[in-house]
């Protein structure tokens, strides 16, 4: 939060595992906004896609074709990932 400028805003996407502490006085006097979503909107998507495009931030992706979803599931499930599945679309005929 000490890094929002003044009248900034924090949106909070998904549910942290444990509860948040959040101090009052900083919202109050820096006039900082405070919100969340279960899940981000295309508008945040799309802004959140561009500021990582910018500043070159990247994550490390496994493509899988689309007739491997089903063990890519169940590799989910067993805790077997280390990285987030990428479909190829291209693979979808």
């Amino acid at each position: 939060m000490n890094l929002l400028k003044r009248d900034g805003d924090f949106l909070l996407v998904g549910a942290p595992p444990e509860p948040l502490s959040v101090a009052a006085m900083p919202l109050i006097f820096r006039r900082h906004s405070f919100s969340g979503s279960l899940i981000g909107g295309l508008p945040e998507t799309q802004e959140m896609l561009d500021f990582c495009g910018e500043h070159n931030i990247t994550s490390d992706i496994e493509m899988i074709r689309i007739d491997q979803v089903n063990d890519a599931y169940e590799r989910m499930l067993k805790s077997d990932v280390k990285y987030r599945f990428v479909i190829d679309m291209a693979t979808l005929t």
